[in-house]
């Protein structure tokens, strides 16, 4: 028997235009660069000023060139211009007296490597985009969510995290082993399993790591050796093998010169001596770019006798290019307002550069300020880079979560990530902190902290604990 139902319900839907606005929020200023170039190449109706977009990028233009007053001074000069382009291409202030040594990046091997598995095609960019988000130490520090969410945006291609662990798998095959770990207990993990022959000593290692390194950790000895039902001088067997294993995937020293990495950062900041802060985008394109009055007026003006095809692709292009160019003004100026908000949030630490003075501050205090979705903020703050007076920043960087110390203030955990990393790096090697020592040097400095919070944040920064330290010295 047929019958109708009448039902109400709330349902969000994002339109395509929306989420083409999302792509362009996400892109940093090399892949807008490219985007640009596209839409210009495909549509015939957009164009750019290539004055306008010179004289923007001269204005902003942080280093001042000095040209020579006259040929005299040009002509005699002493200082030949290959020695001032030679300096270019070297982290050093000094230049190499040796002849330069071929520099070849971990990733650029890997890539060579994950060619010859057999990977089909999608899996193979896969693969390529999860060793280019390998950190210098080979670690894989960010969540396959997240990774799978960019690369739908950046593809516009659904990808799922399930896809990309699979393929994470293929990579951590890779030599040197290790490579594409999350953690230093993964690391030691995939060492354990890739040896040829597992004795008796590996089988507890491994055994060990996978359900005991919380009491490890802990320093937990007897409790390891009953659940593990080994003896004393067995678990100091099991302890030599792991202290043999490498804590990262990438320990080696890089030989010769590498060249520099340059970031082109997607803002610019500065702080005259007044403790002032100016902000602007490094190169503002929306100003540059217009649509052709000619075709424009032909597409207006067309009537029936006109032909239709021309006519409506002509409209189609018209209509994507205005759509283009409000989509570049609407991301410059949710931009600038999303950098001032987290200024305004972060003024102390811009003006000093010290990490100390660094506010607890989240994606929603940013959406809240501003008046946008969460989901822009994240957007407009995923890979870009700000100029500073004291380095260029990553902008997700500057987004921490806060703890509440014993004396009820609230302080970033990159304050005290800090800390800790500062206080391990002058210990004595032979004779480490503790957790609980960590505890209170860091009290000496006015961060009161529990312990398991120093453990929780050691972790996090892929630092093992004492006893591990001191095997490992």
């Amino acid at each position: 028997m047929l019958s109708q139902i009448q039902t109400q319900k709330q349902q969000l839907k994002i339109l395509p235009q929306q989420i083409q606005m999302l792509n362009i929020f996400h892109l940093n200023v090399l892949e807008l660069e490219q985007r640009i170039h596209d839409e210009l190449d495909e549509n015939p109706l957009l164009e750019k000023n290539e004055e306008e977009e010179n004289v923007a990028i001269d204005r902003l233009s942080k280093e001042s060139v000095q040209d020579f007053e006259d040929w005299e001074e040009h002509g005699y000069d002493d200082i030949p211009d290959y020695k001032l382009e030679y300096e270019n291409y070297f982290n050093n202030e000094s230049l190499p007296n040796v002849p330069i040594r071929a520099f070849s990046d971990f990733r650029q091997a890997l890539k060579e490597q994950i060619r010859f598995v057999g990977l089909n095609d999608r899996k193979l960019r896969l693969a390529n985009y999860i060793i280019d988000c390998l950190s210098c130490n080979g670690f894989l520090s960010q969540e396959l969510e997240d990774m799978a969410d960019d690369l739908s945006f950046k593809q516009g291609v659904l990808v799922e995290a399930e896809e990309l662990e699979d393929v994470l798998k293929e990579v951590q095959k890779l030599d040197p082993i290790g490579i594409g770990a999350k953690n230093t207990r993964e690391c030691l993990l995939l060492q354990l399993h890739a040896l040829s022959k597992k004795g008796p000593d590996v089988k507890k290692a491994i055994q060990l790591l996978e359900n005991h390194y919380n009491d490890l950790s802990h320093r937990n000895m007897d409790r390891i050796m009953d659940a593990l039902s080994v003896e004393e001088d067995e678990l100091k067997m099991i302890l030599k093998l792991l202290a043999s294993l490498k804590l990262k995937p990438i320990v080696e020293e890089i030989e010769g010169n590498a060249a520099n990495n340059n970031i082109i950062p997607d803002f610019i900041l500065t702080v005259d001596d007044d403790g002032l802060i100016e902000v602007n985008l490094y190169r503002p394109r929306s100003s540059s770019l217009y649509i052709n009055q000619s075709l424009m007026e032909t597409v207006q003006q067309s009537g029936p006798n006109k032909d239709k095809i021309a006519t409506q692709y002509l409209k189609s292009k018209l209509s994507s290019a205005q759509w283009f160019v409000n989509a570049i003004k609407q991301r410059e100026g949710t931009m600038m307002q999303i950098m001032r908000a987290i200024v305004e949030l972060q003024r102390d630490y811009f003006v000093t550069g010290e990490v100390s003075l660094l506010k607890p501050m989240i994606l929603k205090n940013i959406a809240d300020k501003v008046g946008v979705d969460i989901s822009t903020v994240s957007r407009v703050t995923s890979n870009k880079y700000v100029d500073t007076p004291f380095g260029i920043i990553l902008l997700k960087n500057l987004f921490t979560e806060g703890i509440i110390n014993k004396e009820g203030e609230v302080i970033s955990n990159r304050v005290i990530q800090s800390a800790i990393e500062g206080v391990i790096e002058t210990e004595d090697k032979l004779n480490p902190y503790t957790d609980q020592q960590l505890v209170a040097i860091l009290a000496n400095k006015g961060i009161n902290v529990a312990r398991r919070t120093i453990a929780k944040y050691r972790e996090q920064l892929q630092i093992p604990v004492a006893q591990l330290r001191r095997m490992w010295a």
